[in-house]
């Protein structure tokens, strides 16, 4: 059986919202998995709704990013918006208000371990964010997400975007041109022992940046850090007319 009433008031506390539909927050809840196990489900599970928040966590901490970062370029702000969304941010949150203990798992889901599963977790957490939207508006999503959002950067440096930067990069090439970047390594010396290599990365067929090191994981690192420098200074009439 899906959760009563009496049983979703811990979790409407925990995040200070108490929902006018709860149908809402118990569909937010709901994993697959359990859908299959119980006959009974007939409200669906929560991947409409994590498509739902996604697109709702993404805009306010766009929205957010933007105000605060007046002078930072739009490459910038994408990449630190990427990192502030990603499924390691979103599950740890989900995790600061023990959103796991409250989700209706599938048996297999729970013995393998989804209460803590850093997937589930994120997922569970847009669709929360979902229902928000859906039951109270963008206001109260805004009120819910932004202070988590802040702690978050508040963890951050300035620089952060460059911190792991071919991850960085290629979320940056995917939202903008739906497809990866790609290296390819340009020049190897020395002997065995101490060798350099140099790499290209490649966005849509086109050098937009090159780095060297002792490695090719290095090389392709300093490629990427060179290529979100260049995006970050393209003018965005300039990096549209390159899709």
């Amino acid at each position: 059986m899906g959760k009563q009433a009496s049983e979703l008031g811990p979790l409407q506390e925990a995040i200070g919202i108490t929902f006018s539909d709860l149908a809402l927050l118990r569909r937010a809840l709901t994993h697959a998995s359990y859908l299959n196990e119980d006959p009974e489900c007939d409200w669906g599970d929560n991947e409409r709704l994590e498509f739902l928040g996604d697109a709702v966590g993404g805009f306010i901490a766009a929205e957010h990013l933007y105000e605060r970062f007046p002078e930072r370029p739009e490459g910038w702000l994408t990449s630190l918006r990427s990192t502030l969304v990603r499924t390691e941010t979103m599950a740890r949150l989900a995790s600061q208000i023990e959103l796991g203990r409250h989700l209706l798992l599938g048996r297999g889901a729970e013995q393998n371990g989804g209460r803590s599963q850093a997937t589930l977790l994120s997922d569970a957490f847009e669709a929360l964010l979902g229902a928000i939207y859906l039951d109270q508006g963008l206001e109260a999503a805004r009120r819910f997400f932004l202070p988590l959002l802040k702690s978050e950067l508040a963890h951050l440096s300035p620089e952060v975007p460059l911190s792991d930067a071919k991850t960085l990069l290629q979320e940056w090439t995917q939202a903008r041109y739906h497809e990866a970047p790609s290296y390819q390594i340009v020049n190897e010396t020395g002997p065995d022992h101490a060798k350099e290599f140099t790499v290209e990365v490649l966005i849509q067929d086109q050098v937009r940046g090159r780095g060297a090191g002792p490695s090719k994981q290095a090389a392709e690192k300093a490629a990427a850090s060179a290529a979100l420098e260049a995006v970050s200074a393209l003018p965005d009439a300039q990096a549209d007319d390159q899709k």
